[in-house]
């Protein structure tokens, strides 16, 4: 685990203090105070949104609006996002990228494709004086500051959720097969990091598989051969990397005969996978709100393109490396693992989804049993 990825609670309390403080501070970057008020631009922002694909259903439904919402509430209505989607093409993404930078936005969120291959279009960026925060990747090149969640800690909750499930049954002759995320997102190799910190001492890691794009019909291919390999019978569990390819992993358990599923992981909290959850077919999803990490991208996107730097700074006290630069300022997510016991006060309780939007007629038996009503 990266502790230079936590946020403390002393940290966060003295980052919202200080913001609330400093509201009408600014610093110039590398802290010299300003010498006029030029130094600052009004609520006139344009700021580019560039997110990597579609087939997570998070990206389309919420991390966009919110941010579209919140830049103009931030903004008395006056500024504006520039959006698109590169449908996990890095090419087209570089390219989207560089038009924004033509068309002189003050600052771009950008969720990479491929974290390396972006990294000429940021340096392009940052010399054309045009920001750029990478949002829920960690990009490569200069960017002026990360916002995402603890990745390491993200795979940790999800090894520990599938030692858990095994209960007594966790043993060296336990194989748990891993599918993880694209090989072109650095998150993929943290979370598998976090989870296999986990499993390794306990349990054997039969199979481990890497997925291209994300893509669930590629974790159903993963799984077919896995069982293929290794005999149905003889998997106690699967930890997957997000909850799309899990829907990839059950489909292939099932066609293959499962009737009693082993404990399979995911990540988002995807409406598909709360209700797997309550099924039974899938044990669990990392939790992970991306409604706050949305709305705060907004806002230290509108800051630093607004030259209020202080309250930039005050919200990326966190550290992170990555592999080109070094001490990058970043603002850290709390994650949360959710189970069948605790839907209801996570994406229930935050709005994520509604009691009757999971509980169609088709659920209405499991949401009965798991307590989860309208009231």
């Amino acid at each position: 685990m990266n502790p230079r990825m936590r946020c403390t609670a002393a940290t966060c309390i003295a980052s919202v203090q200080l913001v609330t403080l400093t509201a009408c501070g600014s610093l110039l970057p590398g802290g010299e105070s300003p010498s006029s008020p030029a130094a600052r631009k009004g609520d006139d922002v344009t700021i580019g949104l560039l997110l990597p694909e579609k087939d997570t259903a998070r990206y389309e439904k919420f991390d966009r609006p919110i941010i579209e919402q919140q830049v103009k509430e931030l903004t008395g209505g006056q500024g504006r996002v520039v959006y698109a989607n590169a449908d996990q093409d890095a090419k087209r993404q570089s390219s989207q990228m560089r038009s924004m930078v033509d068309d002189k936005v003050d600052t771009i969120l950008v969720d990479p494709v491929d974290a390396h291959a972006i990294a000429p279009s940021v340096r392009a960026a940052k010399a054309a004086g045009v920001h750029v925060i990478a949002y829920d990747r960690l990009a490569e090149g200069p960017i002026d500051a990360y916002i995402g969640f603890d990745n390491e800690l993200v795979g940790e909750v999800q090894g520990k959720a599938i030692l858990d499930a095994l209960g007594d049954d966790a043993t060296k002759k336990s194989k748990v097969v891993m599918v993880n995320g694209s090989p072109t997102d650095p998150n993929s190799a943290q979370y598998k990091e976090g989870a296999r910190s986990r499993l390794a001492l306990t349990v054997t890691i039969a199979k481990s598989y890497a997925t291209a794009g994300w893509k669930p019909e590629n974790a159903k291919a993963h799984m077919e051969r896995a069982i293929s390999d290794l005999g149905v019978e003889n998997i106690a569990a699967v930890y997957s990397a997000n909850d799309g390819m899990a829907g990839g992993i059950v489909q292939a358990l099932k066609e293959a005969g499962v009737t009693e599923l082993p404990p399979v992981t995911g990540q988002d909290a995807e409406l598909a996978a709360v209700r797997r959850i309550l099924t039974g077919d899938q044990y669990m999803s990392v939790y992970k709100p991306y409604t706050e990490e949305a709305a705060t991208a907004a806002e230290m996107a509108v800051r630093i393109s607004q030259g209020r730097n202080i309250e930039f700074e005050a919200m990326t006290a966190d550290r992170v490396d990555s592999p080109t630069a070094k001490d990058v300022r970043a603002h850290t997510v709390v994650v949360e693992p959710m189970t069948r016991k605790n839907i209801e006060s996570t994406v229930v309780k935050d709005g994520i989804f509604k009691v009757s939007d999971i509980c169609t007629p088709k659920y209405a038996v499991a949401c009965a049993e798991a307590g989860l009503t309208e009231d």
